[in-house]
């Protein structure tokens, strides 16, 4: 088969084949007589047209930062770009990927508080978007410049979702997520002296959108004392028939609530706060004197816990509030009698169900102080 002779002249008027033609003989006669470091000078690149005249080495390179130089359009589209490269540079198996983004970049973020006010915290975010199997990558600075657009707004769902519109597009995705996460204050009053001091509850807002239905999310670690109930009955059977003093072991716990928040009232972050001391009353606390103390120990005393007891006492907060539809309740009491952690897990729903666990699901349920 004989293929047509391309035109010797281009279809816009600017130079055609015949020109390229007579253009590089005059390049490659150049560079046979020039020197290498004439060649190097103008393109190193221009030494691979002629056979045996390659350079030998790279030319002298310049090494100070050259800081009045200007990136304009034509030289940004001149710049590689192999993340967003076409799929013969796939490595691996050339399968779709569930999330591929960014992890923790960190930024201030307003937020609106129950009582109408706004505060500013530190938020650090994760974003994640699907890729196909036919494409190579994303580009990752996408998500932070899609997500900068709106950092500027007091942030609610509503917030959080359209910015991860702008990255579904931008990216050309089908699926997205985003994870904020944030260390919000409340003020808490000490038991009896008066006093009253901040505490600070690790909370995630985290927005999933699957084939165009968004689900929004909210994560709350609860730290909490948890005395052991079989210990305390122990204790006190010593005290009565021995007349021997012991006391019961307790010991910092962890609950992490993962709620989704339904379509209607706003579930605020105070009211899961409040949620999951109205079940387990035993937060440990901030501002401590002396009839502090001795409080905390009779507020225990009345409020002896296993961990399978914590799930199902917060498992029955959730339940009773309409704003809350699935949810997973994971509970770690950190023994002072063990040297291992007593631990459950509860879910509701389809959302949080799964076969298999993190193998360090449980170990993530620290409290970082």
């Amino acid at each position: 088969m004989h293929r047509a002779a391309p035109p010797a002249t281009a279809k816009a008027g600017g130079p055609g084949r015949d020109d390229a033609a007579a253009a590089l003989k005059l390049l490659r006669d150049w560079a046979a007589a020039a020197t290498p470091e004439e060649v190097a000078t103008l393109d190193p690149l221009v030494g691979r047209l002629v056979p045996g005249r390659e350079l030998p080495n790279y030319p002298a390179l310049a090494r100070a930062y050259p800081e009045d130089f200007v990136v304009d359009e034509a030289y940004r589209d001149m710049l590689p770009d192999l993340q967003n490269g076409p799929s013969s540079l796939i490595r691996g198996a050339a399968r779709a990927i569930q999330h591929v983004g960014i992890s923790n970049f960190r930024l201030p973020i307003r937020f609106h508080t129950r009582d109408g006010e706004d505060i500013a915290l530190e938020a650090s975010v994760t974003g994640t978007v699907s890729l196909e199997a036919e494409k190579k990558g994303i580009n990752m600075s996408r998500i932070m410049r899609s997500f900068y657009r709106h950092a500027d707004k007091t942030f609610s769902f509503e917030v959080i979702e359209a910015a991860l519109a702008d990255y579904i597009a931008d990216l050309k995705s089908f699926d997205a997520r985003i994870q904020m996460r944030v260390r919000f204050p409340m003020l808490r009053p000490s038991l009896r002296s008066g006093l009253s001091g901040y505490q600070y509850y690790d909370l995630t807002l985290e927005l999933i959108e699957q084939k165009g239905v968004a689900k929004r999310i909210v994560h709350l670690d609860y730290v909490y004392s948890s005395t052991c109930p079989c210990s305390l009955e122990l204790s006190e059977h010593a005290r009565q028939f021995r007349g021997q003093l012991a006391t019961p072991h307790s010991q910092r716990s962890v609950a992490r609530l993962s709620v989704v928040a339904e379509p209607g009232p706003v579930l605020w972050f105070e009211d899961l706060v409040e949620m999951a001391r109205r079940a387990v009353p035993t937060e440990t606390q901030v501002m401590v004197k002396r009839e502090d103390e001795q409080a905390f120990a009779e507020l225990n005393a009345a409020n002896p816990i296993f961990v399978e007891d914590a799930a199902r006492l917060f498992a029955e907060q959730l339940m009773a509030d309409p704003r809350v539809g699935d949810f997973r309740v994971m509970a770690s009491h950190q023994e002072s009698l063990h040297s291992h952690d007593a631990v459950s897990l509860l879910t509701e729903g389809p959302t949080f169900a799964a076969e298999s666990l993190d193998p360090k699901l449980f170990a993530s349920l620290l409290h970082a102080g």
